[in-house]
């Protein structure tokens, strides 16, 4: 690698030029932002560039994203570039993240009748303890939600199960308060309840298709026979009248001088009785 020599500034105003003193050939160099941080040493600041001249990614969204709980992996994967690039970003986060996980140990556990005397340390340890699990081997983590609260996890083995239990972290007096987010979080601070049964899902029952309704049938009217004129009601006859009397045989009577036949008087047929007449 051959060494060059600052000369001057070139007439543009923007570049340096420098010169190889062995062959006196003559080179401009651009004094970009890469150039000044080398003349000032600052390492921090030309791997930075770095980071946005290979990536999208800016450094202040790196530090964003493990700041709401990835990890340097999952950041340098995403972006493309080197674990080692990113990390030099993401340790400062990384410590703040570590710095509220022990916070979160010595706040209080909120329960229905107030915070806990005890610590969440202390609580956890001692419901690992109930269940015979080793508390040495979990480890704590931290990260800030997206409603700018930080959430406290805890990450152990069961078998060959991963756990987890979640709590949100709140500051204040004494040490703070958490918040259970979880059932884990929830059984770790009350290891002495009855466990949860679990029961069979029962399949929802298919829904069945109802059968339509039938057609209503229309009945044709039935032929009505049409109803006999109404016969007069008979008018009450009239009480016969009274038979008359036999008349009793008539006495032979002499003709009359004009031979006129005799005739009954009325009071004779209506009642019966004859008058007597010359």
């Amino acid at each position: 690698m051959r060494a060059l020599r600052v000369v001057g500034i070139h007439e543009d105003g923007k570049s340096i030029v420098c010169e190889d003193p062995a062959r006196r050939e003559r080179f401009i160099l651009p004094a970009d932002e890469r150039l000044r941080a080398a003349a000032r040493g600052d390492i921090t600041r030309l791997g930075q560039i770095e980071i946005e001249l290979e990536s999208q990614m800016r450094p202040r969204e790196i530090q964003a994203r493990i700041r709401a709980g990835e990890s340097v992996q999952q950041v340098a994967d995403s972006a493309g570039v080197p674990e080692q690039r990113v990390e030099r970003f993401a340790y400062p986060v990384l410590l703040e993240r570590s710095r509220f996980a022990e916070l979160a140990q010595a706040a209080h556990p909120v329960r229905e009748d107030g915070p806990d005397v005890r610590t969440l340390g202390e609580v956890v340890a001692y419901g690992f303890g109930v269940r015979g699990q080793d508390y040495g081997s979990a480890e704590w983590d931290a990260w800030k939600g997206d409603d700018g609260k930080w959430v406290v996890a805890l990450r152990w083995q069961t078998g060959r199960s991963d756990m987890a239990a979640h709590w949100s972290f709140a500051q204040g007096a004494h040490g703070g308060t958490v918040n259970a987010l979880d059932e884990h979080a929830e059984d770790l601070l009350d290891p002495h309840r009855a466990p949860r049964t679990l029961r069979a899902v029962e399949p929802e029952p298919l829904p069945v298709a109802e059968p339509e309704p039938p057609a209503p049938v229309v009945e044709e009217p039935e032929a009505v026979a049409p109803e006999p004129p109404a016969e007069p009601e008979p008018k009450p006859a009239a009480p016969p009248k009274p038979a008359p009397p036999a008349k009793p045989a008539a006495s032979a009577k002499p003709k009359s001088k004009k031979n006129h036949p005799a005739v009954p008087a009325w009071e004779d047929v209506l009642l019966g009785v004859r008058s007597q007449r010359g």
